[in-house]
Protein backbone atom coordinates (compact mmCIF):
# COMPACT_ATOMS: atom_id res chain seq x y z
CA UNK A 1 0.00 0.00 0.00
CA UNK A 2 1.41 3.22 -1.04
CA UNK A 3 1.45 4.48 2.44
CA UNK A 4 3.62 2.02 3.71
CA UNK A 5 6.78 3.56 4.91
CA UNK A 6 9.00 1.37 2.96
CA UNK A 7 7.30 2.57 -0.81
CA UNK A 8 6.86 5.86 0.77
CA UNK A 9 10.97 5.78 1.16
CA UNK A 10 11.58 4.08 -2.22
CA UNK A 11 9.04 6.60 -4.71
CA UNK A 12 11.24 9.39 -3.08
CA UNK A 13 14.81 8.13 -3.34
CA UNK A 14 13.91 6.84 -7.22
CA UNK A 15 12.14 10.82 -7.77
CA UNK A 16 14.36 12.67 -6.05
CA UNK A 17 17.86 10.84 -6.06
CA UNK A 18 17.62 8.82 -9.48
CA UNK A 19 15.70 11.00 -11.46
CA UNK A 20 13.16 9.05 -12.31
CA UNK A 21 10.15 10.83 -14.00
CA UNK A 22 6.84 11.22 -12.17
CA UNK A 23 4.71 9.80 -15.04
CA UNK A 24 6.85 6.89 -14.68
CA UNK A 25 6.15 6.15 -10.84
CA UNK A 26 2.35 6.82 -11.95
CA UNK A 27 2.46 4.26 -14.50
CA UNK A 28 4.19 1.15 -11.92
CA UNK A 29 2.12 2.10 -8.72
CA UNK A 30 -0.95 4.07 -10.19
CA UNK A 31 -1.14 7.09 -8.21
CA UNK A 32 -2.86 10.04 -8.68
CA UNK A 33 -0.47 12.53 -9.27
CA UNK A 34 -2.25 14.86 -5.65
CA UNK A 35 -0.59 11.83 -4.06
CA UNK A 36 2.56 11.62 -5.53
CA UNK A 37 3.23 15.66 -5.02
CA UNK A 38 2.29 15.07 -0.91
CA UNK A 39 4.94 11.98 -1.03
CA UNK A 40 7.82 14.20 -2.66
CA UNK A 41 6.49 16.87 -0.62
CA UNK A 42 6.65 15.08 3.16
CA UNK A 43 9.57 12.84 4.21
CA UNK A 44 6.85 10.71 5.72
CA UNK A 45 2.83 10.32 5.73
CA UNK A 46 1.71 13.48 7.12
CA UNK A 47 -1.98 11.80 8.34
CA UNK A 48 -4.65 13.51 7.80
CA UNK A 49 -5.37 16.63 8.49
CA UNK A 50 -9.08 18.60 8.58
CA UNK A 51 -8.50 22.37 7.82
CA UNK A 52 -11.81 23.39 9.67
CA UNK A 53 -14.49 21.78 12.19
CA UNK A 54 -17.07 20.05 10.68
CA UNK A 55 -20.34 21.70 11.37
CA UNK A 56 -22.79 19.98 13.98
CA UNK A 57 -26.36 21.00 13.13
CA UNK A 58 -27.69 19.21 15.98
CA UNK A 59 -25.18 19.18 19.06
CA UNK A 60 -23.84 23.09 18.24
CA UNK A 61 -27.39 24.94 19.56
CA UNK A 62 -26.44 22.95 22.67
CA UNK A 63 -22.26 23.50 23.08
CA UNK A 64 -22.77 26.30 25.22
CA UNK A 65 -25.35 24.55 27.73
CA UNK A 66 -22.60 21.77 27.88
CA UNK A 67 -20.13 24.36 28.77
CA UNK A 68 -22.47 25.96 31.57
CA UNK A 69 -23.10 22.36 33.22
CA UNK A 70 -19.81 21.51 33.38
CA UNK A 71 -18.82 24.85 34.94
CA UNK A 72 -21.07 24.84 37.49
CA UNK A 73 -20.44 21.44 38.58
CA UNK A 74 -17.27 22.35 39.95
CA UNK A 75 -19.06 23.74 43.09
CA UNK A 76 -19.61 20.78 43.95
CA UNK A 77 -18.18 17.63 45.16
CA UNK A 78 -16.66 15.57 42.66
CA UNK A 79 -19.15 12.53 43.16
CA UNK A 80 -22.43 14.74 42.45
CA UNK A 81 -21.24 16.07 39.06
CA UNK A 82 -22.76 15.03 36.09
CA UNK A 83 -21.81 12.31 34.03
CA UNK A 84 -21.79 12.46 29.84
CA UNK A 85 -25.20 10.47 29.77
CA UNK A 86 -26.64 12.85 32.55
CA UNK A 87 -26.44 15.75 30.26
CA UNK A 88 -27.02 13.71 27.50
CA UNK A 89 -30.51 13.50 29.12
CA UNK A 90 -30.33 16.60 30.14
CA UNK A 91 -30.26 17.98 26.76
CA UNK A 92 -32.97 15.63 25.36
CA UNK A 93 -35.20 17.01 28.11
CA UNK A 94 -34.29 20.50 26.48
CA UNK A 95 -35.03 19.36 22.78
CA UNK A 96 -31.69 17.58 21.59
CA UNK A 97 -32.53 15.19 19.03
CA UNK A 98 -28.56 13.89 18.10
CA UNK A 99 -27.01 10.91 19.74
CA UNK A 100 -25.16 10.32 22.88
CA UNK A 101 -22.11 9.52 20.98
CA UNK A 102 -21.62 13.18 20.00
CA UNK A 103 -22.51 14.81 23.76
CA UNK A 104 -20.06 12.54 24.77
CA UNK A 105 -17.27 13.47 22.59
CA UNK A 106 -18.45 17.33 22.82
CA UNK A 107 -17.48 16.62 26.64
CA UNK A 108 -14.65 15.00 26.64
CA UNK A 109 -13.25 17.59 24.44
CA UNK A 110 -14.77 20.86 26.70
CA UNK A 111 -13.01 18.85 29.90
CA UNK A 112 -9.59 18.64 28.18
CA UNK A 113 -9.70 22.10 27.40
CA UNK A 114 -10.82 23.19 30.87
CA UNK A 115 -7.61 21.21 32.07
CA UNK A 116 -5.45 22.95 34.35
CA UNK A 117 -1.63 23.32 33.88
CA UNK A 118 0.58 23.23 37.06
CA UNK A 119 3.83 24.93 37.21
CA UNK A 120 6.75 23.19 38.87
CA UNK A 121 7.60 24.85 42.47
CA UNK A 122 10.75 25.26 43.77
CA UNK A 123 11.80 23.52 47.11
CA UNK A 124 14.14 25.29 49.33
CA UNK A 125 15.68 23.70 52.17
CA UNK A 126 13.58 24.06 55.79
CA UNK A 127 10.20 24.06 54.23
CA UNK A 128 7.61 21.57 55.43
CA UNK A 129 4.31 19.94 54.62
CA UNK A 130 1.81 18.92 56.27
CA UNK A 131 -1.02 16.51 55.53
CA UNK A 132 -3.62 13.93 57.19
CA UNK A 133 -4.97 10.59 55.73
CA UNK A 134 -7.02 7.76 56.87
CA UNK A 135 -6.53 3.77 57.42
CA UNK A 136 -7.57 0.88 59.04
CA UNK A 137 -5.82 -0.66 61.83
CA UNK A 138 -6.07 -4.35 63.77
CA UNK A 139 -5.65 -2.96 67.33
CA UNK A 140 -6.08 -5.59 70.21
CA UNK A 141 -8.30 -7.21 67.92
CA UNK A 142 -10.54 -4.49 66.79
CA UNK A 143 -10.24 -3.41 63.29
CA UNK A 144 -10.58 0.54 63.26
CA UNK A 145 -10.24 3.53 61.18
CA UNK A 146 -7.75 6.32 62.94
CA UNK A 147 -5.83 8.87 61.12
CA UNK A 148 -2.34 9.25 60.20
CA UNK A 149 -0.10 12.39 60.19
CA UNK A 150 2.51 12.78 57.37
CA UNK A 151 4.56 15.89 58.20
CA UNK A 152 7.21 15.52 54.60
CA UNK A 153 10.30 17.97 53.91
CA UNK A 154 9.85 18.48 49.76
CA UNK A 155 13.75 19.40 49.27
CA UNK A 156 15.10 16.13 50.96
CA UNK A 157 12.13 13.91 50.54
CA UNK A 158 12.29 13.05 54.26
CA UNK A 159 8.93 11.95 56.01
CA UNK A 160 7.67 12.02 59.66
CA UNK A 161 4.69 8.99 59.67
CA UNK A 162 2.48 8.86 63.45
CA UNK A 163 -1.20 7.17 63.91
CA UNK A 164 -4.00 8.66 65.99
CA UNK A 165 -7.32 8.25 67.23
CA UNK A 166 -8.57 11.05 65.30
CA UNK A 167 -7.80 14.77 64.01
CA UNK A 168 -8.16 17.07 67.07
CA UNK A 169 -6.09 20.07 68.88
CA UNK A 170 -4.06 17.63 70.93
CA UNK A 171 -3.27 15.17 68.30
CA UNK A 172 -2.25 18.05 65.89
CA UNK A 173 -0.22 19.77 68.17
CA UNK A 174 0.94 16.20 69.44
CA UNK A 175 2.22 15.37 65.98
CA UNK A 176 3.88 18.85 65.34
CA UNK A 177 5.43 18.09 68.58
CA UNK A 178 6.62 14.57 68.00
CA UNK A 179 8.03 15.51 64.24
CA UNK A 180 9.65 18.37 65.01
CA UNK A 181 12.07 16.09 67.61
CA UNK A 182 12.59 13.66 65.18
CA UNK A 183 13.97 16.13 62.54
CA UNK A 184 16.19 17.87 65.04
CA UNK A 185 14.56 21.29 64.50
CA UNK A 186 12.03 23.06 63.63
CA UNK A 187 11.34 23.97 59.60
CA UNK A 188 11.30 27.66 59.21
CA UNK A 189 7.77 27.24 56.56
CA UNK A 190 5.17 24.61 56.86
CA UNK A 191 1.75 24.52 54.54
CA UNK A 192 -1.23 23.33 55.34
CA UNK A 193 -4.82 22.57 54.22
CA UNK A 194 -7.74 23.63 55.36
CA UNK A 195 -8.36 21.35 58.12
CA UNK A 196 -11.23 23.21 60.45
CA UNK A 197 -9.37 21.65 63.15
CA UNK A 198 -7.12 24.76 63.27
CA UNK A 199 -8.21 27.17 60.58
CA UNK A 200 -11.59 28.67 59.54
CA UNK A 201 -12.08 29.54 56.31
CA UNK A 202 -14.89 32.58 55.77
CA UNK A 203 -16.94 31.13 53.20
CA UNK A 204 -17.40 34.73 50.59
CA UNK A 205 -14.41 36.82 51.54
CA UNK A 206 -12.40 33.81 51.93
CA UNK A 207 -10.60 35.13 54.97
CA UNK A 208 -8.83 32.87 57.44
CA UNK A 209 -9.24 32.38 61.30
CA UNK A 210 -6.54 30.83 63.12
CA UNK A 211 -7.89 28.73 65.64
CA UNK A 212 -5.91 29.34 69.45
CA UNK A 213 -4.41 25.75 69.42
CA UNK A 214 -2.82 26.50 66.54
CA UNK A 215 -1.83 30.12 67.14
CA UNK A 216 -0.28 28.34 70.52
CA UNK A 217 1.81 26.10 68.87
CA UNK A 218 3.22 28.70 66.17
CA UNK A 219 3.74 31.13 69.30
CA UNK A 220 5.75 28.50 71.06
CA UNK A 221 7.77 27.09 67.95
CA UNK A 222 7.71 30.09 66.00
CA UNK A 223 7.57 28.90 62.33
CA UNK A 224 5.78 30.58 59.38
CA UNK A 225 2.34 28.85 57.90
CA UNK A 226 0.93 29.29 54.75
CA UNK A 227 -2.44 27.83 53.51
CA UNK A 228 -3.84 26.15 50.17
CA UNK A 229 -6.13 27.92 48.66
CA UNK A 230 -9.92 26.36 49.44
CA UNK A 231 -10.32 23.57 47.06
CA UNK A 232 -6.45 23.72 46.15
CA UNK A 233 -4.55 20.08 47.29
CA UNK A 234 -2.30 20.51 43.95
CA UNK A 235 -0.52 23.14 46.08
CA UNK A 236 1.08 20.72 48.78
CA UNK A 237 1.24 17.86 45.62
CA UNK A 238 4.23 16.80 47.31
CA UNK A 239 2.98 15.72 50.43
CA UNK A 240 -0.21 14.66 48.61
CA UNK A 241 1.99 11.91 47.03
CA UNK A 242 3.97 11.35 50.59
CA UNK A 243 0.84 10.29 52.25
CA UNK A 244 -0.57 7.95 49.04
CA UNK A 245 3.63 6.50 49.36
CA UNK A 246 3.21 6.35 53.04
CA UNK A 247 -0.22 4.02 53.07
CA UNK A 248 1.10 1.93 50.08
CA UNK A 249 4.38 1.13 52.01
CA UNK A 250 4.49 1.30 55.68
CA UNK A 251 0.77 0.38 56.16
CA UNK A 252 -0.16 -2.35 53.85
CA UNK A 253 -1.27 -4.99 54.74
CA UNK A 254 -3.54 -3.77 58.09
CA UNK A 255 -1.48 -3.44 60.62
CA UNK A 256 -1.84 -6.00 63.55
CA UNK A 257 -0.75 -4.27 66.62
CA UNK A 258 -1.46 -3.87 70.75
CA UNK A 259 -1.98 -0.34 70.45
CA UNK A 260 -1.16 2.75 68.46
CA UNK A 261 2.32 3.67 70.70
CA UNK A 262 3.15 0.10 69.18
CA UNK A 263 2.71 0.66 65.67
CA UNK A 264 4.29 4.55 66.02
CA UNK A 265 7.46 2.88 67.22
CA UNK A 266 7.75 0.87 63.97
CA UNK A 267 6.69 3.90 61.65
CA UNK A 268 9.34 5.63 63.34
CA UNK A 269 11.74 3.40 62.40
CA UNK A 270 10.51 3.36 59.07
CA UNK A 271 11.46 6.80 58.60
CA UNK A 272 14.37 6.59 60.17
CA UNK A 273 15.40 4.02 57.67
CA UNK A 274 13.81 5.52 54.51
CA UNK A 275 16.59 8.55 54.98
CA UNK A 276 18.77 5.96 52.98
CA UNK A 277 16.71 5.79 49.87
CA UNK A 278 18.28 7.35 46.64
CA UNK A 279 15.70 9.69 44.64
CA UNK A 280 15.48 9.95 41.22
CA UNK A 281 16.67 13.33 40.01
CA UNK A 282 18.57 14.20 42.83
CA UNK A 283 21.88 15.21 43.01
CA UNK A 284 22.39 13.45 46.39
CA UNK A 285 20.90 10.77 48.92
CA UNK A 286 18.47 11.84 50.97
CA UNK A 287 20.33 11.88 54.23
CA UNK A 288 22.90 14.20 52.65
CA UNK A 289 20.23 16.50 51.31
CA UNK A 290 18.42 15.79 54.81
CA UNK A 291 21.31 17.14 56.58
CA UNK A 292 20.98 20.92 54.40
CA UNK A 293 16.97 20.72 55.57
CA UNK A 294 18.25 20.70 58.97
CA UNK A 295 20.76 24.04 58.54
CA UNK A 296 17.86 26.03 57.52
CA UNK A 297 15.48 24.57 60.53
CA UNK A 298 14.95 27.13 63.55
CA UNK A 299 16.25 25.94 66.94
CA UNK A 300 13.78 23.81 69.44
CA UNK A 301 12.99 25.50 71.88
CA UNK A 302 14.76 25.44 75.02
CA UNK A 303 11.34 24.68 76.97
CA UNK A 304 9.28 21.47 75.85
CA UNK A 305 5.96 22.70 74.13
CA UNK A 306 2.56 21.20 76.67
CA UNK A 307 0.43 19.83 73.73
CA UNK A 308 -2.52 19.70 75.05
CA UNK A 309 -6.33 21.17 74.69
CA UNK A 310 -7.31 23.26 77.76
CA UNK A 311 -11.20 24.23 78.79
CA UNK A 312 -12.22 26.00 81.78
CA UNK A 313 -15.29 24.26 83.00
CA UNK A 314 -17.33 24.09 86.48
CA UNK A 315 -17.47 20.22 88.06
CA UNK A 316 -21.15 19.12 88.55
CA UNK A 317 -23.33 17.92 91.49
CA UNK A 318 -22.08 14.15 90.51
CA UNK A 319 -18.52 15.25 90.80
CA UNK A 320 -17.81 15.37 87.08
CA UNK A 321 -16.30 17.17 84.59
CA UNK A 322 -17.11 17.25 80.65
CA UNK A 323 -14.19 17.47 78.36
CA UNK A 324 -14.80 16.38 74.84
CA UNK A 325 -18.18 14.75 74.71
CA UNK A 326 -17.11 12.50 77.86
CA UNK A 327 -17.27 13.11 81.47
CA UNK A 328 -14.21 12.72 84.07
CA UNK A 329 -15.05 12.18 87.61
CA UNK A 330 -13.32 14.42 90.36
CA UNK A 331 -12.94 14.23 94.41
CA UNK A 332 -16.22 15.00 96.04
CA UNK A 333 -14.76 18.00 97.20
CA UNK A 334 -14.48 20.07 94.23
CA UNK A 335 -17.90 19.11 93.34
CA UNK A 336 -19.19 22.36 91.81
CA UNK A 337 -15.80 24.29 91.76
CA UNK A 338 -14.40 26.19 88.55
CA UNK A 339 -11.97 23.90 87.09
CA UNK A 340 -9.41 23.44 83.85
CA UNK A 341 -9.12 20.24 82.09
CA UNK A 342 -6.13 19.71 80.11
CA UNK A 343 -7.01 16.97 77.76
CA UNK A 344 -3.59 15.12 76.05
CA UNK A 345 -3.62 12.24 73.79
CA UNK A 346 -3.19 9.74 76.06
CA UNK A 347 -4.90 11.21 79.33
CA UNK A 348 -7.19 13.82 80.63
CA UNK A 349 -5.99 16.00 83.88
CA UNK A 350 -8.28 18.41 85.93
CA UNK A 351 -6.84 20.97 87.88
CA UNK A 352 -8.13 23.29 90.25
CA UNK A 353 -5.64 26.41 90.42
CA UNK A 354 -2.31 25.33 90.86
CA UNK A 355 -3.21 21.96 92.28
CA UNK A 356 -4.03 18.59 90.25
CA UNK A 357 -6.53 16.81 91.25
CA UNK A 358 -7.77 14.23 88.92
CA UNK A 359 -6.29 12.05 86.23
CA UNK A 360 -7.97 9.84 83.56
CA UNK A 361 -7.27 7.55 80.65
CA UNK A 362 -8.41 10.07 77.29
CA UNK A 363 -11.63 8.32 76.12
CA UNK A 364 -12.31 8.63 72.55
CA UNK A 365 -16.32 7.21 72.41
CA UNK A 366 -18.91 9.46 72.72
CA UNK A 367 -20.98 10.05 75.91
CA UNK A 368 -18.67 7.80 77.38
CA UNK A 369 -17.84 8.47 81.26
CA UNK A 370 -15.02 7.71 83.27
CA UNK A 371 -15.00 6.99 87.11
CA UNK A 372 -12.24 6.94 89.75
CA UNK A 373 -14.07 5.01 92.68
CA UNK A 374 -11.32 6.83 95.35
CA UNK A 375 -12.87 10.26 94.44
CA UNK A 376 -16.62 9.09 95.87
CA UNK A 377 -15.15 7.21 99.31
CA UNK A 378 -15.49 10.02 101.24
CA UNK A 379 -19.03 11.25 100.53
CA UNK A 380 -19.82 7.08 101.08
CA UNK A 381 -18.28 7.32 104.47
CA UNK A 382 -21.23 9.81 105.03
CA UNK A 383 -23.60 7.82 103.05
CA UNK A 384 -22.69 3.87 103.51
CA UNK A 385 -26.01 3.20 102.81
CA UNK A 386 -25.00 4.22 98.83
CA UNK A 387 -22.02 1.59 99.18
CA UNK A 388 -23.41 -1.24 97.23
CA UNK A 389 -25.44 1.09 94.16
CA UNK A 390 -22.86 3.62 93.89
CA UNK A 391 -21.99 3.95 89.91
CA UNK A 392 -18.25 4.97 90.02
CA UNK A 393 -17.49 1.47 92.22
CA UNK A 394 -19.08 -0.56 89.87
CA UNK A 395 -16.94 -3.32 88.36
CA UNK A 396 -14.55 -2.46 91.28
CA UNK A 397 -11.76 -5.21 91.77
CA UNK A 398 -10.79 -5.83 94.99
CA UNK A 399 -8.57 -8.38 96.22
CA UNK A 400 -10.81 -11.19 98.44
CA UNK A 401 -9.49 -10.03 101.86
CA UNK A 402 -11.66 -6.91 101.42
CA UNK A 403 -14.59 -8.50 101.08
CA UNK A 404 -13.92 -10.48 104.81
CA UNK A 405 -12.91 -7.41 106.46
CA UNK A 406 -16.18 -6.17 105.44
CA UNK A 407 -18.28 -9.21 106.32
CA UNK A 408 -16.44 -9.58 109.38
CA UNK A 409 -16.42 -5.43 110.68
CA UNK A 410 -20.61 -5.65 109.92
CA UNK A 411 -21.02 -8.96 112.13
CA UNK A 412 -19.32 -7.46 114.85
CA UNK A 413 -20.33 -3.32 114.34
CA UNK A 414 -23.97 -4.02 113.27
CA UNK A 415 -24.85 -0.47 111.46
CA UNK A 416 -21.31 1.11 112.09
CA UNK A 417 -19.59 -1.96 110.10
CA UNK A 418 -20.28 -0.84 106.74
CA UNK A 419 -18.82 2.69 107.61
CA UNK A 420 -15.69 1.30 109.54
CA UNK A 421 -14.78 -0.40 105.98
CA UNK A 422 -15.16 2.47 104.06
CA UNK A 423 -12.63 3.95 106.20
CA UNK A 424 -10.14 1.25 105.64
CA UNK A 425 -10.82 1.84 102.01
CA UNK A 426 -9.70 5.48 102.24
CA UNK A 427 -6.52 4.53 103.10
CA UNK A 428 -6.22 3.80 99.66
CA UNK A 429 -5.91 7.43 99.08
CA UNK A 430 -2.87 7.73 100.19
CA UNK A 431 -1.73 4.08 99.66
CA UNK A 432 -1.22 1.17 97.32
CA UNK A 433 -3.53 -1.10 96.60
CA UNK A 434 -0.39 -3.70 97.63
CA UNK A 435 0.59 -2.39 100.69
CA UNK A 436 -3.14 -1.94 101.80
CA UNK A 437 -4.26 -5.91 101.12
CA UNK A 438 -0.87 -6.84 103.22
CA UNK A 439 -2.14 -4.68 106.06
CA UNK A 440 -5.60 -5.82 106.03
CA UNK A 441 -4.53 -9.69 105.90
CA UNK A 442 -2.42 -9.14 108.91
CA UNK A 443 -5.15 -7.09 110.77
CA UNK A 444 -7.37 -10.22 109.90
CA UNK A 445 -5.06 -12.31 111.46
CA UNK A 446 -5.01 -10.67 114.49
CA UNK A 447 -8.29 -9.81 114.75
CA UNK A 448 -7.74 -6.12 114.41
CA UNK A 449 -9.95 -4.67 112.08
CA UNK A 450 -10.37 -1.02 112.49
CA UNK A 451 -9.14 1.39 110.32
CA UNK A 452 -6.81 2.85 112.62
CA UNK A 453 -4.78 -0.36 113.81
CA UNK A 454 -4.55 -1.10 109.89
CA UNK A 455 -3.19 2.32 109.16
CA UNK A 456 -0.26 1.95 111.40
CA UNK A 457 0.41 -1.54 110.01
CA UNK A 458 1.00 0.85 106.66
CA UNK A 459 3.81 2.42 108.57
CA UNK A 460 7.68 1.35 107.53
CA UNK A 461 9.15 -0.07 110.79
CA UNK A 462 12.46 2.72 110.53
CA UNK A 463 9.46 5.37 110.65
CA UNK A 464 7.63 3.65 113.51
CA UNK A 465 10.37 3.84 115.72
CA UNK A 466 10.62 7.94 115.08
CA UNK A 467 6.57 8.25 115.24
CA UNK A 468 5.00 10.19 118.35
CA UNK A 469 2.08 8.87 118.96
CA UNK A 470 -0.76 11.88 118.49
CA UNK A 471 -4.37 12.46 119.40
CA UNK A 472 -5.27 14.06 116.47
CA UNK A 473 -8.23 12.54 114.80
CA UNK A 474 -8.25 9.93 117.29
CA UNK A 475 -11.22 11.89 119.15
CA UNK A 476 -12.46 8.17 120.81
CA UNK A 477 -9.28 8.01 122.76
CA UNK A 478 -9.75 11.17 124.07
CA UNK A 479 -12.03 9.93 126.61
CA UNK A 480 -9.88 7.55 127.86
CA UNK A 481 -8.33 8.74 131.13
CA UNK A 482 -4.92 7.72 132.13
CA UNK A 483 -3.66 8.35 135.85
CA UNK A 484 0.20 9.44 136.33
CA UNK A 485 2.26 6.58 137.72
CA UNK A 486 2.50 6.25 141.42
CA UNK A 487 6.84 5.29 141.34
CA UNK A 488 6.50 4.60 145.21
CA UNK A 489 4.44 1.80 144.82
CA UNK A 490 7.12 0.03 143.02
CA UNK A 491 9.09 0.99 145.89
CA UNK A 492 6.31 -0.35 148.55
CA UNK A 493 6.33 -3.90 146.52
CA UNK A 494 10.10 -4.38 146.56
CA UNK A 495 10.00 -3.96 150.44
CA UNK A 496 7.28 -6.22 150.86
CA UNK A 497 8.80 -8.60 148.40
CA UNK A 498 12.45 -8.49 150.40
CA UNK A 499 13.98 -7.40 147.56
Amino acid sequence: MYTDMQMWTEIRRRVLVEGVSKRQIQRETGLHFRTLEKILTFSEPPGYRLKGSRPQPKLGPYLDRIRQIIRDDKQFPRKQRHTARRIYECLRAEGYTGGETQVKKAVREIKRKNQEVFVPLLHRPGEARVDFGYVLVKENNWLRKVVFFVMSLPFSDAIFVQVFKRICTEVFQEAHRRAFEFFGGVPWRIIYDNEPVFVYVYPKSKKRKLAHGFLQLQSHYLFEEHFCGVRRPNEKGKVESMVKYTRSNYLVPVPVVRDLEELNTILLERCREDLNRKLRGKSAGKEILFREDQAAFLPLPATEFDACRKNSTTSSSLSLVRFDRNDYSVPVRYAHHPVVVKGYINRVEICHKDELIATHKHLWCKEGVSFDPLHYLALLEHKPGALDHAQPLEGWQLPSCFGILRRRLEDERAGEGTREYIRVLRLLEKHSITALSRAVEKGLRINALTRDVIAQFLIPQEEWRRTTFRLDGRDHLRQVKVEQTDISAYGELLVREGV
